[in-house]
């Protein structure tokens, strides 16, 4: 899974939760309805706006929506899943933007792909998710071609980049293929008039992936002598920061532009969600769990932790024993525990495999595989993924930045 905007689920409500795994198993199951089974290992977290991006302008429909079966990364539970034209756009994006992106990895001749038929391997599994992603987008009045020209360009503008070259100039390809995708998500919604401000949208937001994807690789591709863009260009982390911060601020205002049926969703993904993903990258991020980060780097107690007991405990024990004996009568014998539907043999071992090969037995919370009762994971710590949501903080303007729609409790 790659992509820059990947919420933790503890930041988004339930129905926001929902929503958002709708569409990331919509954007899965699409790719392996018209690509088959393999094309699914390109599902990614950013491919799914543009399905999110086509649902908010037309609103949630009943025929958007299927009930899926079973599958391990559900701990083999079923769910709500997207359907239609918007995750298969946003499959289609997503297999030719993987297929740029393995096509990258064989240029920079990283890991097994430096070795000769592993990377004709690769190439000719790029070619096809090239092909499948034209047939999808041409049943969808898309032209993938301009995503597979700019994928072109751009190495090419890497092999004559060099020291003074702007970084904006690198980025320019991205640019142009997100600008393209988010804006036919107007063109499928039957909105027009919002195609302007989603090609903007998707500008500032492919100018994001590039550097992100920069700022986070830069030490990695130093070790390993691989291209990157900052190095060659002799961009700094403060200028690149300062662009990533434009950009999040552009993104905001042509969002204010866009007519959405419902746009909670993209508010939380495309104005926070965004934020915490630059954050994130420049190592600026703090998690509620660890407290909050010093200008020194590290780390210490928030003042006075509003998440500790609050004077008289209202959840400490309450006086008295109330299962002991009452007044002038027996004990009280302590309510019955509700009854589980417990799991067999067989069906607990096939969900604890899926989920000990999901890592979703290390990290969070899960259901037991047998009992379907709550168990915590022995790894709590999810890193800067649990911030708290500071809705009126994160926009840097307060509420008013984020629209009428946004109040502090979003």
């Amino acid at each position: 899974m790659f992509g820059i905007v990947r919420p933790c689920t503890h930041r988004l409500s339930e129905g926001l939760r929902t929503e958002w795994m709708a569409h990331l198993c919509g954007l899965c199951l699409a790719l392996r309805a018209d690509h088959g089974q393999f094309a699914r290992i390109v599902t990614n977290y950013d491919g799914l706006i543009v399905s999110v991006l086509t649902e908010a302008q037309t609103g949630a429909l009943p025929a958007g929506r299927r009930t899926a079966g079973p599958c391990p990364l559900r701990a083999m539970r079923t769910a709500p899943v997207a359907m239609g034209e918007g995750a298969r756009l946003a499959a289609a994006v997503s297999l030719v933007l993987a297929s740029a992106k393995v096509r990258d990895h064989v240029a920079d001749r990283d890991g097994l792909l430096a070795r000769r038929p592993v990377a004709a391997a690769a190439r000719r599994v790029a070619a096809g998710w090239d092909r499948a992603g034209a047939r999808t987008g041409a049943a969808l009045g898309f032209d993938t071609a301009l995503l597979v020209d700019a994928v072109d360009r751009q190495t090419g503008i890497e092999t004559l980049a060099g020291p003074g070259t702007p970084l904006l100039t690198v980025t320019e390809p991205t640019e142009t293929a997100t600008a393209a995708a988010f804006a036919h998500t107007a063109v499928l919604a039957g909105k027009p008039r919002n195609a302007a401000p989603l090609a903007e949208a998707g500008r500032l937001f492919g100018r994001l992936a590039h550097l992100l994807d920069a700022v986070e690789d830069r030490e990695a591709d130093a070790a390993s002598g691989a291209w990157n863009p900052l190095t060659v260009t002799g961009t700094s982390l403060t200028e690149a920061r300062r662009l990533c911060d434009d950009a999040l601020h552009g993104v905001r205002l042509a969002l204010r532009e866009v007519e959405f049926t419902d746009g909670q969703l993209v508010h939380v993904l495309l104005a926070h969600e965004l934020r915490r993903s630059v954050d994130r990258a420049f190592g600026t991020s703090s998690c509620s769990h660890q407290g909050l980060q010093v200008p020194d780097g590290s780390f210490g107690p928030p003042p006075g932790n509003p998440y500790g007991p609050t004077p008289g405990n209202p959840y400490g024990p309450t006086p008295g024993n109330p299962y002991g004996p009452t007044p002038g009568g027996p004990a009280a014998p302590p309510p019955p525990r509700p009854p589980r539907d417990r799991r067999g043999l067989i069906a607990g071992c096939l969900v604890w495999a899926g989920l000990a090969c999901t890592c979703q037995m290390c990290c969070g919370s899960y259901e037991d595989p047998w009992s379907r009762e709550r168990r915590e994971a022995p790894c709590q710590d999810c890193g800067d993924c649990c911030e708290a949501c500071d809705c009126c903080g994160q926009c840097g303007e307060g509420c008013c930045c984020c629209g009428d729609s946004c109040g502090c409790d979003c």
